[in-house]
């Protein structure tokens, strides 16, 4: 016997799949377009980073190192721009290197010529610079920790390190212009007080068993969502000062620049650029919908079974 019009189950079990991917579509491109401001709680390890951020004076060396691929850039991206921001908020002199050969030169030339537009009274080569990508992460590091000069004689551009002030011996002068002594800038890594690796695959680890355990530089480390609880052990032991685990962790340091922070609160909440915190309102948003579609499609499959013993009882 022929059926009639189909009924209300019939159409949750079948519904068109083109339906379901313009509600995926819309729960990431609403959320990006106009941030839902959904609360992030702040999590131990990215307190323990921004706290050990806030605990160092001004001129203080940090080493930002680019260790990811376009693939996870929107997870690090934000950690790695947050870190820089906080950073020169802070007067703290900021080396950035690039480790990861996919891609991570560019997105290190990228992230650094945002953040330096929003920093107009910093100088290149006097409180930031870009070292370039230099391949083979472990022999970099082992260098790294004898003279900075032998793994990145220049700079990204090709100029020579001893040019810039922040490795070069500055002229000090007294009020009447006549010079003093000399500042030397930083030789080794032993000398920065933080390495701050965003990072997916293998790459941040060495910066931990390497850098960390043979020179005592402090670590803190930005790792993909999916990485990130292979680290809780180097928490566990002292090896990390910190992390941000993933794009939730990006979001909480955003957070706490936002609440700490009034330079960078304004910026924050005036740029329209991509933020952690907008990307775990997509994040949150396309997670419903996806729960809300299996949750159709279980109950619509068990009243479909229901309806189908129903019906051959009798």
């Amino acid at each position: 016997m022929a059926r009639g019009s189909p009924t209300f189950l019939d159409r949750l079990l079948h519904v068109d799949r083109r339906l379901i991917f313009l509600f995926v579509a819309l729960s990431v491109t609403v959320p990006i377009l106009v941030p839902l401001g959904l609360p992030v709680s702040t999590t131990a390890p990215t307190q323990a980073a921004y706290d050990y951020i806030e605990s160092l004076r001004p001129g203080d060396y940090v080493w930002l190192s680019f260790d990811y691929g376009p693939s996870s850039a929107p997870e690090n991206d934000p950690m790695a721009e947050g870190f820089m921001r906080h950073c020169l908020s802070k007067d703290l002199k900021v080396i950035v290197c690039a480790l990861y050969p996919l891609g991570g030169l560019g997105l290190a030339n990228n992230s650094m010529a945002r953040v330096a537009a929003e920093f107009p009274n910093k100088q290149y080569g006097v409180d930031y610079i870009n070292l370039g990508y230099k391949d083979g992460a472990e022999a970099v590091m082992r260098t790294l920790g004898a003279n900075i000069a032998d793994a990145f004689p220049t700079d990204v551009n090709g100029r020579n390190l001893s040019e810039f002030p922040m490795f070069g011996a500055t002229p000090s002068k007294r009020e009447d212009g006549m010079v003093v002594g000399h500042t030397l800038g930083i030789k080794s890594i032993k000398e920065v007080k933080v390495v701050f690796t965003a990072a997916t695959g293998l790459i941040g680890e060495y910066w931990i068993t390497l850098v960390n355990s043979q020179f005592g530089t402090p670590v803190i480390i930005g790792p993909t969502a999916v990485s990130a609880p292979k680290y809780y052990a180097f928490l566990s032991s002292g090896q990390l000062k910190g992390m941000l685990g993933g794009m939730k962790g990006a979001a909480e340091y955003e957070q706490l620049l936002i609440k700490n922070r009034p330079d960078l609160a304004e910026l924050y909440g005036a740029t329209k650029l991509f933020t952690a915190t907008k990307g775990m309102d997509a994040q949150t948003g396309i997670h419903l919908v996806i729960i809300l579609f299996i949750l159709i499609g279980n109950v619509a499959f068990f009243l479909f079974r229901m309806r189908e013993a129903k019906e051959g009882g009798r």
